[in-house]
């Protein structure tokens, strides 16, 4: 039963936590916030992000004013379900609270970072990414995404070095590649633009969005051919993806 609640199989760590958290008070308040908590990874893991929300919003409940540490956690994990489920302001807040009980949580910023970018509050998403690399200078994603914010501020070659940075502190970010590929491009760096996409894509050869980005760069410097290959690959890698037909459709090819 305990060692089921901590499993890496998600649908197995549900039933051992489930027989823990059905105990009710013959288990421990700690015993009981734990189980809820990890039933929630478990449900995040699975997408349920609803019973994720409640499981985090249980452990919460049940976690004692003096675990400061572990009740941030539960607002970080509760915040990031949020996210998934598209309730940004609900992340942010859950993020604001988890930063107030641990403010030494350099994820926790990025995290909330992400949030307002997609808020469209741009300055604070760079001042909570900022903040989260003085926490940690090693933090490569949170580089990465600063880079986002600045090129969504028009601010293209602050958005260039942050990606540079994170390129170099994980070499294997093919994330990093195509987002500066991107700036690239804004720039009017095309070829540049095609040649991180490009090692983005060799690192991580399903990656939908670079071919499609690569597209983009190629269609720019007048590449028909090689535009139209790369949206029918990204097509083919993720069908939903509406921005490649319309493109292909804008190139005269049937997606």
């Amino acid at each position: 039963m305990y060692s089921d609640c901590t499993h890496a199989d998600p649908d197995r760590q549900i039933r051992g936590c489930t027989q823990v958290i059905e105990r009710g008070k013959k288990e421990s308040r700690k015993n009981r916030a734990i189980a809820y908590f990890n039933r929630g990874v478990a449900y995040r893991k699975k997408g349920e992000y609803d019973r994720a929300i409640a499981d985090y919003t249980e452990a919460i409940a049940l976690e004692k004013k003096e675990s400061r540490k572990n009740k941030a956690i539960a607002y970080f994990n509760r915040g990031v379900a949020y996210k998934k489920k598209g309730e940004v302001d609900r992340a942010i807040a859950d993020y604001t609270t988890a930063i107030a009980l641990d403010p030494n949580d350099a994820i926790a910023y990025s995290n909330r970072g992400v949030a307002y970018k997609k808020k469209g509050e741009v300055d604070r998403a760079i001042a909570d990414h900022t903040t989260a690399i003085a926490l940690d200078p090693n933090d490569a994603i949170a580089y990465s995404n600063r880079g986002v914010a600045y090129k969504k501020k028009g601010e293209v070659d602050r958005a260039i070095a942050d990606h540079t940075t994170a390129i170099a502190l994980d070499p294997n970010d093919a994330i990093a590649y195509s987002n500066r590929g991107v700036a690239y491009k804004k720039k009017g760096e095309v070829d540049r633009a095609i040649a991180d996409h490009t090692t983005a894509i060799a690192l991580d050869p399903d990656y939908a969005i670079a071919y499609f980005n690569r597209g983009v760069a190629y269609r720019k410097k007048g590449d028909k051919e090689q535009a139209i290959a790369d949206f029918r690959t990204a097509l083919e890698i993720d069908p939903s993806d509406r921005n490649a037909k319309n493109n292909l459709k804008a190139l005269g090819v049937t997606p």
